[in-house]
């Protein structure tokens, strides 16, 4: 028997053991190590859509003075995690809110402020079609399991008493129809006794009314949003 050979041969294979014992830790290692020193990604922010008219488009500001940007900001400044998109549309009616639905819902937003029916009253529209539209808006959100907030506007005094009570009280109808939603009767109370916050129209509120406004929807907002 070649004794100097089976010893070079045990050699080898205890060599050989040893090599692929250390070998397999160290792969391992190298497999993970990609995933274990990637930095860890921040989650994204919730949506916040405020669709609506000229109000919430901010007509007659310039960028960054319409209501959602000062939405966005006391919204950061309180620790929410939200960004807040504006889908305002100057001249849209409840007929316009209920067309504009789908591109609403393709962004999967968490949460939606809907503030139409401003310019259905000032034109005069039958006030039974805002209410259907209303409806139609509030319920497809609810359907996608979408938090909503409603708020609610008047009209200017020379449209009669009798008319702007019977205009209000088409969103306290919606309202009351859909009662998990969050709402806000009248989204000028709070700018109206301050002067500087409506401009020459008589209609849209200027930047200092904008950010007052921010603040009047936060109270309600708040039950709907998440840290």
């Amino acid at each position: 028997m070649n004794y100097t050979a089976l010893r070079e041969s045990s050699r080898f294979r205890v060599s050989y053991t040893v090599a692929v014992s250390l070998r397999r830790p160290l792969l391992v290692f190298l497999a993970l190590w990609p995933a274990c020193a990637a930095p860890v990604q921040a989650a994204a922010p919730r949506l916040l859509v405020c669709y609506g008219d000229s109000i919430t488009a901010g007509y007659g500001l310039t960028e960054g003075e319409a209501y959602p940007s000062d939405l966005q900001r006391d919204l950061d400044a309180q620790g929410y995690r939200y960004q807040v998109i504006n889908r305002g549309t100057s001249g849209a009616t409840s007929k316009d809110a209920v067309a504009g639905l789908p591109g609403i819902l393709a962004l999967r937003p968490d949460v939606v402020i809907v503030e139409f029916g401003g310019n259905d009253g000032l034109r005069g529209l039958p006030l039974d079609q805002t209410r259907n539209n209303l409806d139609q808006v509030l319920d497809a959100l609810a359907a996608a399991h979408i938090r909503v907030l409603l708020g609610g506007i008047t009209l200017p005094a020379n449209y009669g008493a009798e008319y702007i009570q019977t205009f209000q009280q088409v969103f306290r109808d919606v309202a009351a129809a859909h009662p998990r939603d969050a709402f806000v009767p009248m989204i000028y109370k709070d700018l109206i006794p301050v002067s500087g916050t409506i401009q020459a129209d008589g209609i849209h509120p200027t930047a200092k009314g904008s950010a007052i406004l921010a603040r009047t929807l936060l109270p309600a907002l708040r039950p709907l949003l998440t840290k």
